[in-house]
């Protein structure tokens, strides 16, 4: 979901940002391959401890796990939950959690639908999103 945002923000103060010494310019669709190279390892330093770390609390260790189960979940581990929940909507109800599962999910696809979307666009005509929004023809 922040993909879009992201496609949008990235234009809109495309010469003006704090980052990369506002380097970056043109569609957002171009704007990953001028990122410099060293910003690159930091995130996926990141990414990576985080997901090994996302790994071993949700994943019975292999070693523990039968030969026929391959990748068993723990028993207090619920998928999605990330646990940071700093404005506390999450609910308590394990039903009302599922309901809520659902709707985020669906939001999450309309939303890869409409990065997609960006993506195609800008990559037919080489205009970025909000170039197109705000142009008479």
């Amino acid at each position: 979901m922040l993909a879009v945002i992201g496609f949008l923000v990235g234009e809109k103060v495309e010469g003006s940002s704090f980052l990369f010494d506002a380097q970056i310019s043109g569609p957002a669709i171009t704007h990953i391959t001028q990122v410099p190279d060293g910003f690159w390892p930091v995130i996926i330093a990141f990414v990576g401890a985080y997901e090994a770390q996302r790994a071993q609390e949700g994943w019975v260790d292999p070693a523990d796990c039968p030969v026929d189960q391959p990748g068993l979940l723990k028993e207090e581990y619920a998928p999605g939950d990330l646990r940071f929940d700093p404005f506390g909507l999450m609910p308590e109800d394990p039903e009302e959690f599922d309901i809520m599962q659902t709707k985020e999910l669906q939001n999450g696809r309309l939303a890869m639908l409409a990065a997609a979307g960006f993506l195609a666009q800008e990559a037919v005509d080489g205009k970025g999103i909000i170039e197109h929004l705000t142009s008479s023809a």
